[in-house]
């Protein structure tokens, strides 16, 4: 017992249950028990240090957190040393201020209502990392269940927001009962079973879901996806989007029949920047449309690497970037479809940028000190022009299709507006082979699964290079290729009009949780103590 003592081995414990509680190899029932650690590091030091105590929780809470954040993302590195170095030693330092502002209102308040706070408060965190310039909510912790799907089927209704609250809850009620230990409580037994039913209850009802969940509806498409696997850092910038084209069209064509619908390519596959106004004209949609000819029902889904310039200033935007006098440009991660139907060129363009890789945050504060470390993923190190609301994809037949690109799908209420606008199934289009042979692909692939289950939309995903294949309205991934290794892949997507909960409110859990955490602290503020 004298282990629950040392800040140290408490630190250090609650970051390595966290981190062998994440996917893609950890088992995510750990996360249970996470904060209790922290939580009793926390009392100790509110308990016994009388100066700087709020100094000494943020270097202990900073070490559990950096454990969890280096174990889980490390594989940033093969992207850029200095961009996972940002991310790991940044998201550490945030977490760790959420448990210090705990402490200080619980130094102000009674335990069980500073517990409240601090639920309400991380989750208002988790919120804020979904909506900043400086987004990174990979480790939003909701996402980590992305593997046992089976369990959660429950987040049609609340999307990751409700595996946050319920992991918290969770953590509170099991730290209480170690608080109660060896006090005599007639009430520690049945508070026990409480915590079972808190436990099992949410399994039974998605267990429950996912039986009855029907994925098969009677207007199914058939759909190819490509994986081209070409290098980024060594090939991707050196082909034309000739030889390119050339490429997927070989691919496609070696799986392609009557009833094919769709052919999805990765994320900025088409990599020769191009004039957005111009790719129309060019060779390489020559060979698409030459390639319609023989199959009219076929509709390509392509990423698409593009810029727009302006000669005037007034023309350009925040995210324009200034060439020389009197020459802006902007710069675009986009989709595109091509079929024998629509005339002009529909485009999403990606709006979920990549914090350094695609977006320099804070452009007009940031640019004139960090514009120097903006990463180079082997393409342009300036800023991608962006959308504020996604474009949804419409085929000839009226079949709707999300065109999700990369990072996007990471972002559940962002997901929801694919769907809202009518969305019958959903597109990913990646490139994860930054990353190398790591956990890295491995848990985008995972996430995706979550979109799925939120939405009940069948995911079709195209990878440059691992992991390519089908997800099903469950989240069951119901066909996948292996990594590094040139593909293409046919399966077929169920379309789907009907709104889940979610879809309809979004991440409402989060927006009581913010007024929760304000009001608390309001309350607290104005009054120097009071129970519950």
């Amino acid at each position: 017992m004298s282990l629950l003592r040392n800040p140290f081995f408490l630190s250090a414990l609650s970051g390595i249950l966290f981190s062998l509680s994440w996917p893609t190899c950890g088992f995510p029932f750990m996360i249970f028990v996470a904060f209790i650690p922290l939580f009793l590091l926390e009392k100790q030091i509110r308990e016994k240090a009388k100066n700087k105590s709020g100094l000494r929780l943020l270097g202990f809470s900073y070490i559990a957190f950096f454990i969890w954040n280096f174990y889980t993302t490390s594989w940033l590195y093969y992207a850029s040393p200095f961009g996972m170095a940002f991310a790991v030693l940044a998201n550490s330092l945030l977490m760790s201020l959420v448990v210090v502002v705990f402490h200080a209102f619980a130094k102000r308040t009674s335990s069980n209502r500073a517990l409240i706070f601090f639920s309400a408060l991380w989750i208002s965190f988790e919120k804020m990392h979904l909506e900043w310039d400086f987004s990174w909510p990979w480790l939003n912790l909701g996402n980590v269940f992305s593997d046992y799907i089976y369990i959660i089927q429950w987040y049609e209704y609340t999307g990751t927001f409700g595996g946050t609250l319920w992991i918290l809850i969770l953590n509170i009620l099991l730290f209480k009962q170690v608080e109660r230990y060896n006090v005599k409580d007639t009430n520690f037994k049945r508070k026990w079973f409480s915590i079972g039913l808190l436990t099992s209850l949410p399994i039974a009802l998605s267990l429950y879901i996912f039986s009855t969940t029907n994925v098969k509806s009677e207007n199914q498409k058939e759909v190819i996806v490509v994986q081209p696997n070409i290098d980024p850092y060594t090939e991707k910038y050196s082909q034309t989007n000739d030889q390119i084209t050339q490429q997927i069209l070989e691919q496609a064509d070696s799986l392609v029949t009557p009833k094919t619908d769709f052919v999805i390519t990765p994320e900025t596959v088409l990599a020769e920047h191009t004039d957005l106004n111009k790719y129309k004209y060019s060779s390489s949609k020559y060979l698409f449309d030459r390639y319609l000819e023989k199959h009219h029902n076929l509709t390509f889904l392509l990423g698409y690497d593009a810029y727009r310039l302006f000669y005037n200033e007034a023309d350009s935007n925040e995210a324009s970037n200034k060439v020389r006098d009197g020459l802006w440009v902007n710069y675009y991660n986009a989709a595109i479809q091509i079929d024998t139907v629509t005339r002009e060129i529909p485009t999403h363009f990606k709006s979920k940028l990549v914090v350094g890789v695609e977006n320099l945050p804070y452009k007009k504060f940031l640019k004139p000190l960090l514009e120097g470390f903006m990463i180079d993923l082997g393409g342009t190190v300036s800023s991608r022009s962006m959308q504020e609301r996604p474009s949804v994809f419409y085929k000839g037949d009226s079949t709707t299709v999300a065109p999700v690109i990369c990072y996007e799908s990471v972002y559940g209420e962002y997901v929801n507006q694919y769907v809202q606008d009518g969305a019958q199934f959903i597109a990913i289009m990646t490139n994860d082979a930054w990353w190398n042979k790591t956990q890295g692909h491995k848990q985008h692939l995972s996430l995706a699964r979550l979109r799925a289950i939120e939405t009940r939309r069948d995911i079709a995903r195209s990878a440059n290079t691992g992991i390519s294949g089908f997800i099903n309205a469950r989240g069951e991934i119901t066909q996948q290729s292996a990594y590094n290794e040139k593909t293409a892949l046919i399966g077929t997507v169920s379309l789907n009009n009907e709104l889940t909960v979610y879809t309809q409110y979004g991440d409402y859990i989060a927006r009581i949780a913010f007024f929760v955490a304000l009001g608390i602290g309001l309350v607290t503020l104005t009054k120097r103590r009071f129970t519950i």
